[in-house]
């Protein structure tokens, strides 16, 4: 006899484990499910198999070839489109001139095929269906026979209501070749939906053959999971696993653990390596694959070339080819990751989640969700007070309500948070989801919609809410969103709150309120006017309005383009504004796009004479300056010069703060006009929080953020530039002439990379080498090298694998030479080469 194996099917229900091979293909038992029905066949005396193919054909025909390894003859149909089927047989009709055996390429099954051939041909049958009886039939076709078992009715995926038989179609079917008549070639047809229904209408030979023997079919993950355990329990004949229990190891094998940690059946394939105190039950696992010692796995299937690092926990779960589990990470019940992911160290997947293919789960992360689009999933959501993803992909409204719910139940309901975003869609889109999570949580909702920054911490100021956030597109990647954090005063979350959320996303013990308790949403309108107000009580006008200013003002196509031209109009200046319409494409600037605009700037101040040029972020929190001659100042030397401009503009200023990263020449100003220099981290969170230092007066950040506490106590580029013309003016003085009177240090900057974990041991090894030195401890290790103003300071990244290498000297030559020296250094640290 012939057979046919319909093997064309996407396995749609099995992803990700489908992703990259198709579903009769994957294995079960460590051969692919297809292998277990060749050898079935065989068995039962037929050798001559045909396949139908559609989806990933190669991959099957690759492995099987012409069938000659496993004692058949195979012949492989491929299509060009879905014929259905029925429809696909037919494409292989010139093959099958005889009686043949029909079965899916996807089943499990150890029915005795040549019993139901011998019943179709006493039935002298055109069609016999293989049947069996299952408790739960929904799923199936259910067929319904007479006493002589021929076929009465068909009932498709039926309702509980029509559920009249627990005898279904198993898939199997037994043909006579008259019946590929029935069809035209290159037409869809389905065997249930089209040719048995024929068959019925014209009372031809159809018969069921209701048999013994165990059938499964793997049509999705759970079954699949099943199936496995079906075979390790012994309730399927798979031949090389005779009984249940005991182990099972193919050649070049090692197995170091001791007898007692293996329980249950153990199906291993050739050249695995189990190290010592490894525990292992009902477990199957593919060729080429390591467990380190202390690793413990039950009840779940391991693909090839897996990877389980020491002391490692699995449980009822499947890990694709050439995955890796690292040291002492937990993977949770019904957990299915694909190809060639990796989970770091200490990672934890909770239950009921999928990894696709190349995923990264970090060393240390949390994850409770599936992993589809996104590359990665980090050890923790926040950044400081930030949560940064891809647009629509990590930042998706599953996400957003999730997280939502999270910061509400953080709150707690009756509590009214502020919102806001800027013009982005995917901002609009992430904000409304996150309300969602809010209002469910019970929490009501200050919708300020699109709001510059600046506006949202004024509003929170006011005490009513308590707390809130805002959403943006990345000023730094155009794929990415942002999800700042406030507190109740309107400063970033700080960390010790972070991590309740973060314990709250990642908890599965949500408790939402009764329906009678969800929250509202209300949008208040008097934000603007409000801001505005405290604007004017803290600028003199009258003195800006002395040196008739003319200026360039570049709004980044951010909100701040819907506020400060109505400051700047009372005002008697003369201004040129740039990008001063909201357009959500351009809210984030690449670098070829920023030296762009800058350049823009400098030439309309330089072509006609005006005295400034400023650029405001789209975010509306920093500004970046050309001087009236058309020269862009970077970061730091724009700090240097603000701070200059305010202590000479206010002389009882004792204290200022700036970063750790500030050149060192801030001193020299700071102690000309007798004030003390507070240092912080270099993080927006730390400027904001010198700012309640008492007797701070300025803060000022080298990212072009400043902070002026009278005002407010976070950084807003509307009012900085405003206060820098009022500085202006009142130290008769022009960003130029101020520069000239500043001397520079040269300054170099490089990033190492830095794997996390050798992190700490770069440190220590810092630490130590630096004893000798004078030397500041604010953010990473600044380094006072000599008696001469040269310092050396390396900061550990908080957010990337890499410090970052920064030396100030008044010499170039030492600067490059401490450049070379300091990297030298932490690569050897790091390599672990060099202990000090």
């Amino acid at each position: 006899m012939k057979a046919v194996i319909m093997a064309g099917g996407f396995g749609t229900r099995l992803r990700p484990l489908t992703m990259n091979i198709p579903k009769p293909m994957v294995p079960v038992m460590n051969k692919p499910m297809m292998h277990h029905i060749v050898d079935l066949l065989r068995n039962h005396g037929i050798n001559e198999i045909v396949t139908t193919l559609f989806f990933q054909p190669e991959t099957i025909i690759n492995y099987f070839g012409d069938g000659s390894k496993f004692d058949v003859k195979m012949t492989h149909i491929e299509a060009t489109e879905d014929y259905g089927t029925a429809g696909s047989v037919k494409n292989a009709q010139q093959y099958l001139d005889e009686r043949f055996v029909l079965i899916s390429g996807d089943v499990l099954t150890d029915i005795d095929i040549t019993a139901a051939v011998k019943f179709h041909k006493e039935k002298k049958s055109l069609v016999t269906i293989v049947l069996t009886h299952v408790m739960n039939p929904l799923q199936f076709g259910i067929v319904i026979i007479d006493d002589d078992n021929r076929i009465v009715r068909f009932l498709e995926k039926p309702s509980w209501g029509e559920v009249f038989s627990d005898t279904i179609n198993t898939g199997i079917y037994i043909v006579e070749p008259e019946i590929l008549d029935m069809m035209q070639p290159k037409e869809e047809y389905d065997w249930s939906n089209d040719i048995f229904p024929q068959l019925l209408r014209e009372k031809k030979a159809l018969f069921g053959y209701v048999a013994d023997g165990y059938w499964r079919d793997i049509g999705n993950l759970n079954e699949y999971q099943e199936a496995h355990l079906d075979a390790l329990r012994g309730d399927v004949k798979v031949p090389y696993l005779k009984s249940p229990g005991g182990v099972i190891y193919g050649k070049d094998t090692v197995i170091q653990t001791d007898e007692k940690n293996l329980h249950g059946s153990i199906i291993l394939g050739d050249n695995i390596q189990i190290h010592k105190e490894v525990r292992l039950s009902n477990v199957v696992i593919g060729n080429n694959s390591v467990v380190e010692n202390g690793a413990v796995i039950a009840n779940s299937v391991l693909w090839d070339n897996t990877y389980v690092g020491p002391g490692a926990q699995i449980s009822s779960s499947v890990v694709g080819s050439k995955s890796s589990v690292g040291e002492a990470a937990v993977i949770d019940d019904n957990v299915f990751i694909s190809d060639e992911c990796k989970i770091g160290k200490r990672a934890r997947l909770f239950s009921n989640i999928k990894l696709w293919p190349n995923k990264e789960v970090e060393d240390g992360a949390s994850l409770s969700r599936s992993l589809v689009q996104e590359d990665k999933w980090l050890r923790e959501l926040f950044a400081d007070a930030r949560i940064t993803g891809i647009s629509n992909v990590e930042m998706n409204p599953e996400f957003g309500a999730k997280l939502g719910t999270a910061y509400g139940l953080f709150v707690g309901p009756g509590k009214l948070v502020a919102t806001s975003r800027d013009s982005d869609n995917v901002s609009r889109m992430i904000n409304r989801a996150l309300i969602c999570g809010l209002v469910s949580a019970g929490v009501t909702v200050n919708d300020l919609r699109s709001t510059p920054i600046p506006m949202v911490r004024h509003a929170l100021s006011a005490g009513k809410e308590v707390g809130g956030f805002h959403v943006r597109k990345s000023p730094f990647d155009k794929n990415l969103t942002d999800i700042i954090f406030f507190d109740g005063d309107g400063r970033d979350l700080p960390s010790k709150k972070t991590k309740k959320i973060d314990r709250l996303f990642f908890g599965e013990d949500v408790h939402r309120p009764s329906h009678t308790k969800v929250g509202n949403i209300y949008f208040p309108e008097r934000v603007t006017e409000s801001y505005q107000q405290r604007f004017q009580e803290h600028i003199d006008y009258d003195l800006i309005n002395q040196a008739k200013f003319r200026i360039v003002v570049d709004y980044s196509n951010g909100s701040s383009a819907t506020i400060f031209p109505n400051i700047l109009g009372r005002m008697k200046m003369q201004v040129v504004s740039l990008n001063a319409y909201l357009d959500p494409e351009r809210l984030t600037r690449d670098k070829s796009e920023f030296d762009y605009a800058l350049t823009q700037v400098s030439h309309i101040v330089t072509s006609l004479k005006y005295d400034a040029g400023f650029m405001i972020d789209a975010g509306g929190e920093k500004i970046f300056v050309v001087d009236e001659s058309g020269v862009a100042f970077d970061a730091e030397r724009l700090l240097i010069l603000v701070a200059k401009l305010y202590l000479m503009t206010h002389p009882n200023a004792k204290k200022i703060a700036v970063p750790i990263t500030t050149p060192n020449i801030i001193f020299d100003i700071a102690k000309e006009h007798g004030a003390e220099v507070y240092l912080t981290k270099n993080s927006h969170l730390a400027m904001m929080e010198a700012a309640h230092e008492q007797a701070v007066q300025f803060v000022g950040g080298t990212k072009g953020g400043f902070i002026f506490p009278d005002f407010l106590f976070a950084t807003d580029a509307m009012f900085a530039v405003t206060k820098i013309l009022e500085m202006m003016t009142k130290a008769s003085i022009h960003f130029g002439e101020l520069n000239k009177q500043i001397p520079e240090h040269h300054i170099l900057k490089r990033n190492i990379k830095c794997a996390w974990e050798a992190k700490g041991r770069v440190m220590r090894n810092l630490m130590k080498d630096s004893e000798r030195f004078s030397r500041e401890l604010v953010d990473g290790v600044k380094i006072h090298i000599d008696d001469a103003p040269t310092t050396v300071l390396l900061i550990p990244d908080k957010e990337r694998p890499l410090f970052h290498v920064n030396i100030e000297s008044p010499e170039k030559n030492r600067c490059q030479q401490l450049l070379e020296e300091y990297e030298q250094k932490i690569i050897e640290w790091r390599d672990g080469n060099l202990d000090s």
